[in-house]
Formats: structure tokens, sequence, C-alpha cells
């Protein structure tokens, strides 16, 4: 299904042709005065003209010893959406470069972007969880983002913004709920992202599951997804797009660590599913796959099921990854343990 995209275009009335650069070592001081002009006009092309020198990281360095992030963070409050999307442009690609990042997080761009989570301008909301999703790589940023008490609005604008931001957002999530979720689990996220896992989107359900796996990583999540989300994330097993399966299989197995997500995951008869992605070799989920049926295992139940498919685990013994052989030799010799 066609799914409506942001535009980026700007209004017909600024031709960054036509904008003046200067060049040379006077090209960006001069731009970054006339970012302080009072000439809106003026403002616009010199963010245009901006936007094409940040690409080079030299210029990104230069442009933030200068302090243009100072008048940056200003024009982010600009009545005129056009500076404020060309704004946000300019963070965004100068968060494409490792020296940008760490220059954004220093100088407090993380915090000054929350303004714009509720523009109107739907270009302008998209800039900005992108500049957050390239922030949140960064051990920095992963830790910036939460400390700006980003999280919980993060969480919220999943209902409601379009399927592309809410991409960046789950991006942004997986990252630094990798480091914290105990502020997403407060805010309720495990049942807007259980919403999303039913998303028409595979996209959209393969991150979601994806977050769910950084929230199981943690004690607390581990017992909130238990609770919540393994029959959901079962279902997902079959689905049809590899990286569902993949990120939903990562889930489960975080998930069924605990005895509460075991006996969860059995009574939603979670192993048919598991071993047939066991049984692919190609499937991006097989080493997950075998890992949960491992821990399943664990469990007279799952032991005396999984006693009839060891074939299906010695198959994994000629996988050309290390990883996969291992993880099957250690389920065949849990699945036949004997007291």
């Amino acid at each position: 299904m066609a799914h409506a995209r942001i535009s980026a275009s700007l209004p017909p009335d600024i031709d960054p042709t036509k904008a003046p650069i200067a060049f040379g070592k006077r090209a960006l001081p001069k731009l970054n005065e006339e970012l302080q002009s009072s000439e809106l006009l003026t403002q616009q092309r010199a963010l245009v003209a901006l936007c094409d020198l940040v690409h080079d990281p030299e210029k990104v360095y230069q442009a933030i010893e200068i302090g243009f992030l100072d008048n940056l963070k200003t024009l982010l409050l600009h009545h005129d959406s056009t500076v404020r999307q060309k704004t946000t442009q300019i963070l965004y690609i100068m968060a494409m470069h490792n020296v940008g990042r760490q220059g954004l997080i220093q100088n407090g761009v993380i915090s000054a972007l929350a303004v714009l989570l509720d523009d109107p301008v739907d270009i302008c909301r998209k800039n900005t969880h992108q500049v957050f999703e390239m922030m949140s790589k960064l051990p920095e940023g992963a830790v910036g983002i939460p400390h700006a008490g980003l999280i919980p609005l993060l969480v919220f604008k999943l209902k409601t913004e379009p399927e592309e931001i809410q991409e960046l957002i789950l991006d942004t999530l997986s990252n630094c709920l990798r480091v914290e979720a105990s502020e997403a689990l407060a805010t309720g996220a495990i049942t807007i992202l259980k919403e999303k896992l039913t998303h028409s989107s595979a996209a959209i359900r393969s991150k979601a599951a994806r977050v769910l796996l950084e929230i199981g990583t943690h004690p607390e999540g581990k017992s909130a997804v238990c609770e919540e989300v393994i029959p959901v994330l079962v279902s997902l097993l079959g689905d049809t797009d590899p990286e569902v399966q993949a990120s939903a299989t990562g889930a489960l197995m975080f998930a069924t660590i605990k005895p509460q997500g075991r006996f969860s995951a059995l009574g939603a008869k979670a192993i048919p599913p598991l071993l047939k992605l066991v049984a692919e070799e190609t499937s991006k989920a097989r080493l997950s796959a075998i890992k949960t049926l491992t821990m399943l295992a664990e469990v007279p139940e799952g032991r005396r099921t999984l006693l009839h498919h060891t074939d299906t685990f010695r198959q994994c013994l000629n996988d050309p990854r290390e990883a996969v052989k291992r993880a099957a030799k250690i389920a065949i010799s849990v699945i036949q343990w004997k007291p």
C-alpha cells in the first residue's frame, strides 16, 4: 500500500541557486553573520548555502568552532517554517559526521530540539527525529536523550506521527533503551509497542520488536515483556518478513530467560514456529531460535517435545557460522539431559 511521503521541497520563492555564497576563509563567518540578520530572505539563503557546506566534515568542525550552533539553536524557534526546516536539516547533516554529533551533544542541541517535537510542519519534525536517531548512535547521545526527559515524549509520539517518523522514533528508542529502560516502562511503552507489533508496515513491526528486545535485556523489562507481549511475539515468528522474524525471535529469546517467560511461550505454542526457523538454513533468526528453544528445554514439557526434534538441531552442526554450531551443541545437550 502506498503512503504519503514527507516532502522536503522548499517554497518556490527560495531559490538556492541565487544564494550568494562567500568563498575561502570568509565563507563560514560571513554566513554566521547573515544568520543573525533581521532580513528573513537573507537568513533563508544563508541557511541554504550552509546546508551545502556542512556536507564536508572539515566545514562542520569549523562551523562548531566559530559558534554556529548557538545561532542555529536560536533559529529553531523562528516563526518562519522554512527557516526551521533548513535549520533542522543542517543539524541533521552535521549529525551524520562524528565530529558533528559530538558537537551537537556538547552544545546542548538535544534539549534545544525538544521544542520541535510539536512543530506543525511534518518535515521539521522529521528532520528533528533524524537528528535524535543519529545522535542516539553515540553512547553520549543514548544517555543524553533520556537525560533531557525525551523518552516519554518519544513513546507518546508513536501514537500520532506518520510512519516515516515512527520508524525514526523506534530506532532512537532502541539505541537509548539499550542503556536504560525504566523510564520507558513507567511511561507505558510496552502497551504502545505491543500495538505496533501488529502494524501493517513490516518495518514498524520489526523495529517495535527490536525495541522490545532492548527492553528485555533489563531485568524489569523481561518481566514486563513476559506479562504482556509474548503471545504476539510468537505470532510474528511466522511473519512473511525475515527482519520481523529475526527481531521477534530476539525479543522472545530475552523474555524466555525468566521461567515465567518460558511457561508463557510454551502456552503460546512457540516450539513449532521456532523449530521451523531453526530448520531454515538461511533464516536470520536461526541463532536466536536455537537459544530460545534451549531455554524452553529447561522446562520438562518443552524437553519432552524437543526430544523428538534433535535431528533439526544436528543439521545446524554444519552451519558455517561458529556461533550457530556452538548453540546447537548446547541445545542438544540440554534437550538430552537426564536427571
